[in-house]
């Protein structure tokens, strides 16, 4: 038990089945202020280093530090273990302390289950028990997974303007306490392995969890503005001399790219279903041979047209006959008539998203050097390979 009122007013508890071993998409960390190694690399304020999918990673802050909000942002809620959120199942609620004993010993046994499994754990409490820390770190090296400690370094002021915020807030002396604890441990965190320090006023909107770093970013290091033409609409006859001046013109008034659609019917909002609609990818390697600068594209590739490794096979020989030139785009796709027609499943939007997921794990995956396997909710690839690979950065 950690303290008098161990995990006073913070979390929401679960448990997940993800078996890759590939990293996670790159996750949008709020503010930087310094951090530790991570895979053998350092990230400064502003840098989203990559999280490895599976580890343990484990939250470190006092009461209203913003713990329970950031890995709501970033993770499943089946990833996260939270000792409040177990106090509500063993205790009469979040906030009941007489089951706090109960919750912690349930807690233990969940995180290392999910660790044998090899399932990535996020465990939401305190942190400030040092021997529960460093066991579950132990329990993550014997699992052989990395383990990562973020500590919410957050100005006192803002988390006692949160505490006083809440339903049921924590008591003054309580807060005082587990600050302190905070501020004597945070040193020691650097000698327990890969540390990453989170601070900032600022919690970023659930809807837009990077919006605010974008501002910094953009304020630190400017980006102009690049302009790409999409084209929605083909002609009925005379397709390869109308693209071929379509595209010269583009080059020639300076767009940075073009997209076409990838459906393959059209859409009710652009014209009739019986309007021609060529492939996407055949137009786009067809573009690539009349074209010299133009970025090629597809806006977007819905994941329920082709299998992810399929896609990312595409786009890496797109890539390389054009020079360099191809971008992925990607959507969970939503044209149900369109894929009726054709004879693919009719997925519901939580298995299209599912989907989506997988293919944001997959195409990186492929796109890297040996073979590529991945087991998640709607697609497994075993041993699949991508050569040639892209020429740079898809």
């Amino acid at each position: 038990m950690e303290g008098e009122y161990p995990e006073w007013g913070e979390g929401v508890s679960h448990v997940s089945r993800l078996t890759s071993h590939a990293m996670r998409p790159p996750v949008l960390w709020r503010r930087l202020r310094r951090v530790g190694p991570v895979d053998g690399h350092l990230y400064d304020r502003g840098v989203e280093p990559p999280l490895p999918d599976p580890s343990l990673i484990i939250l470190v802050g006092p009461s209203g530090a913003g713990k329970s909000t950031w890995s709501a942002e970033r993770f499943r809620p089946e990833e996260i273990v939270s000792s409040d959120g177990l106090r509500a199942v063993v205790g009469s609620g979040e906030h009941d302390l007489d089951a706090s004993a109960d919750a912690f010993d349930l807690l233990d046994r969940i995180v290392s289950a999910r660790l044998r499994r090899g399932l990535l754990t996020v465990v939401d409490t305190l942190g400030l028990d040092d021997e529960r820390r460093l066991r579950h770190r132990q329990l993550a090296a014997e699992a052989g997974m990395p383990a990562i400690t973020v500590a919410f370094d957050v100005p006192e002021a803002v988390m006692r303007a949160r505490n006083r915020g809440r339903s049921r807030p924590v008591p003054e002396k309580v807060l005082t306490s587990q600050i302190r604890r905070f501020r004597q441990l945070r040193e020691r965190l650097e000698g327990e392995g890969q540390l990453i320090v989170a601070a900032g006023q600022e919690v970023e909107p659930a809807h837009s969890p990077e919006a605010r770093l974008s501002r910094e970013r953009q304020r630190q290091d400017p980006v102009g503005l690049r302009f790409y033409l999409q084209v929605s609409r083909f002609p009925a006859t005379g397709l390869e001399d109308w693209l071929t001046a379509l595209v010269a013109t583009a080059e020639d008034l300076g767009f940075a790219g073009v997209a076409v659609m990838d459906h393959l019917m059209q859409i009710p909002q652009v014209g009739r279903p019986f309007e021609a609609m060529p492939e996407a990818y055949t137009t786009l390697a067809f573009l690539a041979a009349r074209t010299n600068r133009l970025q090629l594209g597809a806006l977007v590739s819905g994941v329920t047209l082709r299998n992810p490794a399929l896609l990312a096979k595409m786009v890496a020989t797109l890539d390389v006959l054009s020079g360099g030139r191809a971008y992925c785009g990607i959507g969970a796709g939503w044209f149900s008539a369109e894929q009726r027609s054709y004879g693919f499943p009719s997925l519901a939007p939580g298995q299209r998203l599912a989907a989506l997921e997988d293919a944001l794990h997959i195409l990186p995956l492929m796109w890297g050097p040996g073979q590529a396997s991945y087991v998640g909710r709607m697609t497994t690839i075993d041993e699949a390979v991508c050569y040639p690979r892209p020429l740079g950065k898809v």
